[in-house]
């Protein structure tokens, strides 16, 4: 299950992906309009900045603002970002592997093989699943959206 951290981080993400320009949106807008914790929202968008997500201006209509565009974020990044491993168990994860103690031979272990197949599918969905994507799906479940 996806933690809060990073189900509000996917929801801000969209959001800032859904404004027209790329200009800077300030925390309390992002928080309002998404329902987020401003305080618990202040701590993702630093974590989305240095990760090289987003980035923020400062002043008057300062705010953050993606740093890549909604094509190039995708779910495995920032669930990675929050959450760490995806895999189900640490002897299949990319980033954070483990040996299971009581594996007695990982070549020839079932579970690992089903599990790493679980994980590589899990994995290419979720890199497929960007900002873009997201907010294409979300157009076209809305019955009130009309395309140009």
């Amino acid at each position: 299950m996806l933690s809060k951290k990073t189900k509000y981080a996917i929801n801000a993400l969209v959001y800032l992906a859904k404004q027209e320009t790329n200009q800077p949106v300030q925390i309390a807008s992002i928080s309002e309009a998404q329902n987020i914790p401003q305080k618990f929202l202040e701590s993702i968008l630093l974590d989305l900045k240095k990760a090289a997500v987003l980035s923020s201006k400062r002043g008057k209509n300062g705010g953050y603002y993606l740093l890549k565009s909604p094509e190039e974020i995708n779910l495995a990044e920032v669930m990675r970002l929050f959450d760490g491993a995806i895999a189900f168990l640490p002897c299949v994860t990319h980033k954070y592997y483990e040996r299971c103690e009581e594996c007695k031979d990982e070549e020839i272990c079932g579970i690992r093989d089903i599990f790493f197949e679980v994980r590589n599918t899990t994995v290419e969905l979720l890199k497929k699943a960007t900002l873009k994507e997201i907010i294409t799906r979300e157009n076209l479940l809305n019955p009130n959206y009309y395309p140009e």
